[in-house]
């Protein structure tokens, strides 16, 4: 139902049509009205209405896998022959200690061990040189696999419906964006090469074993009954326990992100020490399964260290009666027993790595259970774009039986019915709460309704696959140049339209007084713009994406009282020529609008002109006359400050 961002952290666009006949009820209540959504988040329980993002199953995981490293076979034989190379060379090294040894061992001169010397150095030389080309180009293979997973990954993430997202709560997406990619990157860096050198080296050193005596290799393979009972023990118990560990990780980030976004309303219900009982439980159940972990692991390694000692205990006995029997040297049973010892490195590499391997493997299956995804399509775009925008032409929009509930069983709405006509402005107001806030992001097809339908009526036009645009209050700069923040809502715009859409929200001005102009850096480690530009900045890009539909949920409300009147001659220049939904924060919008609708309890209570509903006496009156009050008090009894800071918008409202 959503497309790409254009405004903001929390903007989206929509379809031409988002009726739901069906939609599935549940998800979170944090999106009703701003003071709504912050109460929600400071009382509900964190495990209620919560629905996590997909996780691939293992299959899917494994075939994933699969997909990523197809297009790179050539690199990948060419990584694994080089490996094979190496790993062969270095058996090399045995047989020539060996050989040292039965030199010794006869009394031959000091000079024989001279050849044997030095092919030692040429097989370490080789060894080294042959081991750093092949970890190189395994590496190569994993980070490019890895790569493409990233941006499979974030494109897809980008395009989930943001109601999905708010279902599965912030703290999801952030830990798979965060501690899931990062898990994963590090076993590609490090234990991808790794277990692909152990693994070869212990195939090859079991054949070497079997060159010198079958008898060798057969005692050698006492210790694969503990080892391979090791290794199922613990995938058997570790899969679970790191999956575990993923969810509580993106649990406990939920419950900080919660309690830090709504500390205001925290603090102001005294809240505090239940949202820090909650933080702390979290905490400490992440805490615990990581215990788990550790605890895990040293049991993991106690099991392997007597696979060793059975298996070097084994192959010792067997050299020594072959010795006694005649039917080996001393040089040949050191051989194996050295042979058996360079196995304790990798065959411990091997089973160690299924500890990074279980742990990625978990944040695998997160990162591809959202990358498969189904992208929504892209709106195609024409062969050649005008030069100039089309003028935009506002669309209808008719709300029918709407309702909504973010928990079953606890409606927001109860059946709204809307029209607004093509063109026409609507401002909606209402005490917090009201249900505002979801009514707007309804329309906006941010949600998908639990009753009713919103259905949109708007003239096809050329290229564009999108009807209604979103702008709230949470306004978002992205870092990097100015220019390309705006070119956001339309890649292909010139300077000169960045030029105009700046000029129509009056930011024009400040904008070229930046140091490097429209190529100025903003956005985080950048040139920081105050609230008052940022909101400009979002309204800019609403002239740009030139929709026919606009919703603007409180999107001068984080400005403050400095620049507001500016902000609102903004808003109403970025609105002309559109239909537009106005959550208003201000009631100074809804005087200028078309008509006011209020909103009651998630119920239409008035609608119709500010006079009319002046004059009328009703809630709007009420809301009104608080409002005059509220400004009046404000001009006789202005607080005081100290070194204001300064902004170039200071009209009073």
């Amino acid at each position: 139902m959503t497309g790409g961002p254009v405004t903001g952290r929390a903007e989206a666009m929509t379809t031409a049509d988002h009726q739901v006949p069906d939609p599935a009820a549940g998800g979170t209540a944090d999106a009703t009205d701003a003071t709504e959504r912050r109460e929600a988040d400071a009382r509900r329980t964190p495990e209620k209405g919560r629905e996590l993002l997909p996780v691939a199953a293992p299959a899917r995981t494994r075939a994933a896998v699969r997909e990523l490293l197809r297009p790179h076979r050539g690199l990948a034989l060419g990584g694994f022959t080089v490996m094979v190379a190496a790993t062969a060379v270095g058996l090399l090294t045995q047989p020539l200690l060996g050989q040292i040894v039965d030199l010794v061992a006869d009394r031959h001169p000091a000079g024989a061990l001279t050849l044997p010397a030095a092919l030692l150095v040429l097989v370490a030389l080789t060894q080294g040189g042959a081991t750093a080309l092949g970890l190189s180009l395994i590496s190569r293979l994993g980070e490019t696999a890895l790569a493409e997973l990233r941006e499979r990954f974030i494109e897809r993430a980008l395009r989930l419906p943001l109601e999905q997202v708010e279902k599965a709560g912030s703290g999801d997406l952030t830990a798979r964006v965060t501690g899931d990619v990062s898990q994963v990157s590090e076993a590609m860096r490090t234990a991808l090469p790794e277990l692909a050198r152990s693994l070869l080296a212990i195939v090859l050193t079991l054949g070497a074993l079997a060159l010198l005596d079958w008898r060798f290799l057969l005692a050698a393979l006492l210790a694969v009954p503990v080892q391979a009972h090791t290794a199922r023990w613990y995938v058997r118990n570790a899969v679970p326990l790191y999956a575990r560990q993923r969810i509580a990780a993106g649990a406990q980030q939920q419950q900080l992100l919660d309690t830090i976004g709504g500390a205001a309303t925290v603090r102001a219900f005294r809240l505090e020490a239940g949202h820090t009982e909650r933080v702390t439980r979290r905490s400490r159940a992440a805490v615990e399964l990581t215990m788990r972990g550790v605890g895990l692991v040293l049991r993991f390694y106690s099991r392997l260290h007597l696979a060793e000692y059975t298996g070097l205990a084994a192959v010792l006995v067997v050299g020594f009666l072959l010795v006694r029997g005649g039917s080996a040297s001393i040089g040949t049973a050191t051989a194996a027993a050295l042979y058996f010892h360079s196995l304790f490195g990798p065959v411990n590499s091997a089973l160690v790595l299924l500890d990074d391997a279980q742990s990625a493997g978990a944040s695998l299956s997160r990162l591809v259970g959202v990358a498969d995804q189904p992208a929504q399509e892209k709106p195609e775009r024409p062969s050649e774009e005008p030069r100039e925008p089309a003028a935009p032409r506002g669309g209808a929009v008719t709300v029918t039986g709407l309702g909504h509930a973010y928990e079953p069983g606890r409606p927001v709405l109860h059946d709204v019915d809307l029209t607004l006509r093509p063109g026409e402005h609507v401002a909606l107001v209402g005490a917090s709460g009201a249900g505002k806030t979801t009514l707007a992001k309804l329309i906006a097809g941010i949600h998908r309704p639990t009753t009713g339908s919103v259905r949109l009526a708007v003239a096809e036009r050329p290229g564009i696959g999108r009807s209604v645009a979103l702008v709230t209050q949470e306004v978002h700069v992205f870092a990097g140049a100015l220019a390309d923040d705006l070119r956001l809502a339309r890649p292909e715009a010139t300077d000169d339209d960045l030029c105009e859409a700046l000029g129509r929200v009056n930011a024009l001005t400040w904008a070229e007084a930046l140091p490097d102009g429209l190529r100025t850096i903003v956005g985080e480690g950048g040139h920081r713009l105050t609230a008052a530009q940022a909101q400009q900045l979002a309204l800019a890009r609403l002239v740009l994406a030139d929709l026919p539909i606009a919703v603007l949920d409180e999107a001068t409300a984080e400005a403050g009282s400095t620049g507001a009147l500016t902000l609102e001659k903004a808003t109403k220049r970025a609105i002309e020529g559109r239909t537009a939904l106005v959550v208003a924060h201000r009631l100074t919008q809804a005087a200028t609008a078309d008509r006011v609708v209020v909103m009651d309890g998630g119920r239409i209570v008035e609608s119709g002109g500010h006079d009319e509903l002046r004059a009328a006496g009703g809630q709007y009156a009420a809301l009104w006359g608080a409002w005059s009050d509220i400004r009046a008090t404000a001009r006789h009894h202005p607080p005081r400050t100290t070194n204001p800071p300064p902004d170039e918008n200071t009209e009073d409202p």
